[in-house]
């Protein structure tokens, strides 16, 4: 997958937050997706003591979610673990794995936040922005926001709201099972999004992009 992207990295927190401030307006939260075939997952592990930073992408068939491709990537970590800024921490090795790619993905979720972020720039928005692809942030753990209490049912969904915003999806993707935290990455709707996750996840919590992502990511079989 060729990748043109010429993103400067963040050194400090600081310089962190100026970076988001200045793409954040760069995000589009409509559909702007054409046909999906592919779907990808990306995740990331760290090895020697979280020195090293491994990406690793998940390229599936759409809707079938059959397993056609993958690749993992590692380069030195160079940023801390700081919530709020995963994407200065873990991009730079997820471009790497994207770059191995013969297949693009025409839709990408990502193990993380979008929107629903105290910037309003997670790391699916950072990713889809800088890489301009459709993204999805399906994240295991609320950041930011509010929602009312949700139904046990897979399928049943609400507005997860922050300071007044709705910024995410609150998604039971397995009955009785805990919920997912779904918001816009880059160019597509909630709506769209909470669609595609229902539709990218089997008999799991997680979707299956994420799912295998992560296997090849942390090395489990």
């Amino acid at each position: 997958m060729k990748i043109n992207c010429n993103s400067a990295w963040a050194q400090t927190v600081e310089e962190a937050i100026e970076i988001q401030k200045q793409l954040r307006h760069l995000v589009i939260v409509e559909n702007d997706l054409g046909e999906v075939r592919y779907v990808a997952g990306v995740d990331v592990g760290f090895e020697d003591n979280y020195t090293m930073t491994q990406a690793a992408v998940a390229v599936l068939s759409f809707p079938q979610l059959q397993l056609l491709e993958s690749a993992i990537a590692q380069i030195p970590t160079t940023f801390p673990y700081i919530p709020g800024f995963l994407s200065f921490r873990e991009i730079p090795a997820i471009l790497k794995a994207l770059e191995k790619l013969n297949l693009a993905p025409d839709l990408i979720l990502c193990d993380g936040q979008g929107i629903a972020h105290p910037r309003r720039f997670g790391i699916a928005c950072h990713l889809g922005v800088l890489i301009d692809v459709p993204t999805i942030g399906v994240a295991k753990s609320l950041l930011v926001g509010k929602h009312e209490e949700l139904s046990p049912e897979k399928g049943s969904w609400q507005p997860l709201r922050d300071r007044g915003e709705v910024v995410g999806a609150v998604l039971r993707t397995r009955t009785n099972v805990n919920p997912v935290y779904v918001s816009v990455g880059h160019r597509i709707s909630l709506i769209t999004a909470i669609d595609y996750v229902l539709r990218c996840t089997t008999k799991y919590r997680l979707p299956e992009t994420t799912r295998l992502a992560d296997k090849l990511a942390s090395g489990k079989k």
